[in-house]
């Protein structure tokens, strides 16, 4: 079913944090192609493209990825991502091969130079609004959020796989996370994001974040009321531990260095949206696919212009989702989220 029955839709999809996620699910099969070369994490990520745009019913599909060789934001703060180890020699021989192949099967793909998959993304949204269309953002990160509007929402994938994937779009995420999307990079902030190395300012987790922003929209208005004089509304809001921590004088250069390095560009050159358009050829797209030990047929129907193929066994891909609570347990779809059926 699509988003909207009308307009255009374009599933953008985040290469990398998808291709991690398949890594990781997939490593006990460990599948390999003639040549002995791991690929369970391209097979997940076509995977993935494959059952998302069979619920979703795209009119364009995009996959972007990391600049494998340069990073603008590493550039500006050289601890951005510097704890991470370095990645296993298999996930990172097929995050290489991923583009290559991707395009070799007919899937519009973006490498960005300097920049990130969450770069694509933001600039997806941008072009399909833009262009008088919606956007479906596909990813197992949460910075997308900040980018959900009244034309894009986010297919976030979590821990089980694409069985456990939720479409959050604005009432969802203030359901969720308790922030409206125009908000999400100031609540981000103030948590920080481990994964990247960005500390956030001490005693602000997500609830704390969250009443802040309800209390006053942004942590600039928040810091504008300190400055005033007016620590009694900030200690209203958040507590006297937390508003103290506000006021530390490292806190601003805390959440403006978070904020600038977690803002995603939404200019970067893509390509027209015709050029990302499906269907695909189911030809193309199997010849690349097998050339790296990669079978599949019946799961590309939605790719490829096909029919759904009949057979509940053929398609697995296509029973109901199970929802679960914000972003962790429940049967029944949230406010505000897409349930696809």
């Amino acid at each position: 079913m699509r988003v909207s029955p009308t307009v255009p839709l374009l599933l953008a999809l985040d290469g990398n944090s998808l291709l991690h996620r398949a890594y990781h699910a997939g490593t006990v099969d460990g599948l390999l192609d003639g040549a002995g070369r791991p690929v369970w994490a391209l097979k997940g990520l076509i995977g993935y493209a494959a059952r998302a745009a069979a619920h979703l019913r795209p009119d364009a599909v995009l996959v972007g990825f990391d600049c494998p060789d340069d990073s603008a934001r590493k550039a500006d703060y050289p601890g951005y991502k510097a704890h991470r180890p370095a990645k296993p020699v298999d996930l990172a021989d097929q995050i290489a091969a991923a583009p290559s192949l991707l395009r070799a099967a007919g899937i519009c793909t973006v490498v960005p130079p300097g920049y990130e998959a969450d770069d694509v993304l933001a600039s997806s949204a941008e072009h399909a609004r833009r262009n008088g269309w919606r956007s479906v953002l596909m990813t197992s990160d949460r910075d997308a959020f900040a980018l959900i509007d009244e034309t894009t929402s986010v297919l976030r994938v979590r821990n089980g796989g694409f069985d456990e994937a939720v479409l959050i779009d604005a009432a969802a995420l203030s359901r969720v996370c308790g922030v409206e999307p125009w908000q999400y990079r100031d609540y981000a902030a103030l948590r920080g994001d481990p994964s990247d190395n960005l500390h956030g300012v001490r005693r602000f987790g997500a609830a704390t974040a969250a009443r802040l922003l309800a209390s006053f929209g942004s942590v600039d208005a928040a810091w504008a009321a300190l400055d005033c004089g007016e620590v009694h509304l900030v200690r209203d809001a958040v507590g006297e531990l937390a508003a103290q921590q506000l006021l530390a004088p490292d806190s601003r250069e805390v959440v403006d260095r978070n904020r600038r390095l977690m803002r995603m560009r939404a200019d970067l050159p893509l390509p027209d949206l015709h050029v990302a358009r499906v269907p695909l050829s189911l030809a193309v797209m199997k010849r690349a696919l097998s050339g790296r030990g990669i079978n599949l047929g019946p799961s590309l129907w939605a790719l490829t212009g096909g029919s759904p193929p009949p057979g509940k066994d053929l398609t697995p891909e296509l029973t109901r989702w199970v929802f679960r609570r914000g972003l962790n347990a429940r049967r029944d779809p949230i406010p505000g989220q897409l349930a696809l059926f």
